[in-house]
């Protein structure tokens, strides 16, 4: 079959996402990527996928004459690529996508990989995006929802109340994220934070919960990991690098060594879909310490796998520190051991492609028969 993906980011695309392309080329359907050009999509076209252009899809635009333009150029999308399942990630994707298929009456899979700031927050903004979302999704196959709050919030506003599925998350590659041995080194412990360096992933509070932990432990680092994408951060972060116990490494390829080299990773995002960031961490073996959020908390049993804190909360972060610094050294291996056995039986990337391969299957037999 011809099969069109639609997304706003080629690094999670081809990240998180990767085994299920892989899966659909070696069926042998055809695959089109429409998302903005990046660094990760030579990788993309690699597997076998056909690339298509999507200059006019702006992450955080608002700007009503290209958002119009962003949804007239998915329905010409439709017209010449004549797909017959469309996959949508992501906001803008999954409501505009949505849209144009439900009127060329084209089979759609959504997913709906975490809340953003204009869909949880009152106002004029939740109005219309709730409004996109809902015209989105009414006609789609499936909507597959990353958490149990996602799913209740977009349901209280009567947003995919019959065609829903649960996963968790993207899942992890067990085999690529393999279990590592815990770090021998015991005078010095090393946090690692992933991800973007914005607000809404809890960088203030980290650097400030960095600072105070410092006051009292010398042997104690916080390795940041990621792009700048508020960069007012960037002054901030440079003085706590000069501080001695921050470093900052940009974006990096391989983070799977990073996490191999750390004692554990800190999440304190406000909110999330299902933290990628956590399942590698715990994948690897390594212990989380994470908010206790929907998309976080699913990730690690409290003081088995991991140690979780508010949100928004510095001081509770600080405790959460603390409390794993204080751990005895075997204690903190055994608990990355505990993190690893949760993701073999609940968050197998395996049990998130068979999901989309049952609904891509069910498209196929409704349109050819069973062959």
């Amino acid at each position: 079959m011809r099969i069109l993906i639609l997304t706003n980011y080629d690094l999670g695309l081809y990240k998180f996402r990767r085994e299920l392309l892989e899966k659909l080329i070696i069926d042998e359907h055809e695959v089109f990527v429409c998302v903005p050009d990046g660094e990760y999509v030579e990788r993309i076209k690699a597997l076998g996928c056909q690339y298509v252009p999507c200059d006019l899809l702006d992450r955080h635009g608002t700007n009503p004459l290209k958002e119009l333009q962003l949804l007239s150029y998915y329905q010409k999308l439709l017209r010449d690529i004549r797909p017959d399942i469309v996959l949508t990630y992501t906001i803008k994707p999954n409501a505009y996508g949505g849209i144009v298929c439900a009127r060329a009456g084209v089979p759609n899979i959504a997913t709906i990989t975490g809340l953003h700031g204009a869909v949880e927050e009152h106002g004029l903004m939740q109005v219309i995006t709730l409004s996109l979302y809902r015209a989105g999704v009414r006609n789609a196959q499936r909507v597959f929802f990353q958490n149990k709050k996602n799913l209740t919030f977009m349901q209280k506003h009567n947003i995919a109340l019959h065609n829903y599925a649960l996963v968790q998350g993207s899942g992890v590659n067990l085999r690529t994220n393999c279990f590592e041995p815990y770090p021998q080194e015991k005078e010095r412990i090393i946090f690692l934070i992933i991800g973007r360096i914005v607000r809404i992933k809890g960088t203030e509070e980290i650097l400030y919960a960095a600072e105070i932990v410092a006051r009292e432990h010398l042997n104690v680092v916080f390795r940041f990991v990621g792009e700048y994408e508020e960069f007012d951060l960037q002054s901030r972060m440079e003085q706590a690098v000069i501080g001695g116990n921050v470093e900052y490494l940009g974006v990096q390829d391989n983070v799977h060594s990073l996490i191999k080299n750390s004692h554990a990773t800190i999440h304190a995002s406000y909110r999330e879909g299902m933290s990628n960031a956590l399942l590698e961490s715990a994948a690897a073996g390594r212990p989380v310490l994470a908010s206790n959020i929907p998309g976080c908390r699913e990730t690690f049993d409290e003081g088995v796998s991991g140690i979780g804190f508010e949100p928004k909360n510095v001081d509770d972060l600080v405790r959460a520190i603390k409390e794993f610094i204080a751990l005895p050294h075997e204690q903190k291996a055994a608990m990355g051991r505990a993190g690893r056995e949760k993701m073999e039986r609940e968050f197998d990337r395996q049990i998130v492609i068979d999901a989309y391969m049952r609904e891509i299957h069910i498209v196929k037999e409704n349109k050819y028969g069973t062959l």
